[in-house]
């Protein structure tokens, strides 16, 4: 994720983002809904929640180069390979249908995983079927965290 300061170009409604939740230090998915007239924008958060006025400090999108390169989440059970400890994925938070994003702590013995998610909270026993992995696909594909101020 790229802060919105570093991004070069203007965000516009509908860029898929990461924002910093009531300021609280915990980035969760979502997209611009809104760009304000004094630069701020209005975010729609993947869970269902919403904010107004975020700063471009406040928000990061997703970049992605290369040449053919394209992002996509896959079901874990699609990936091709056993997950491992410290890949990033994203999980489905006890089963509400809201996926944020995290790590894997544990692979289990069972083939559950556990996660450490990016806002500190934990969970365990998770079945590949509530388990994502972001791929990125294409010659020279990279991906990197800007700010939104930077996009």
């Amino acid at each position: 994720a790229i802060p919105a300061t570093d991004a070069g170009t203007p965000l516009s409604e509908g860029t898929k983002v990461e924002a910093n939740y009531h300021r609280s230090g915990h980035w969760y998915p979502g997209v611009i809904s809104v760009v304000n007239a004094d630069g701020t924008y209005n975010i729609d958060y993947d869970d269902g929640e919403k904010e107004s006025g975020l700063s471009a400090s406040l928000v990061r999108v997703l970049v992605v180069a290369g040449a053919g390169a394209a992002t996509k989440a896959i079901p874990a059970t699609d990936a091709g390979t056993p997950l491992s400890e410290g890949t990033k994925v994203e999980a489905n938070y006890h089963r509400s249908g809201h996926w944020y994003p995290g790590v894997i702590s544990v692979v289990n013995a069972d083939g559950t995983y556990n996660i450490d998610y990016d806002d500190g909270e934990k969970e365990s026993g998770l079945s590949a079927s509530l388990v994502r992995v972001l791929v990125v696909a294409g010659a020279g594909a990279a991906t990197k965290a800007i700010p939104a101020t930077d996009a």
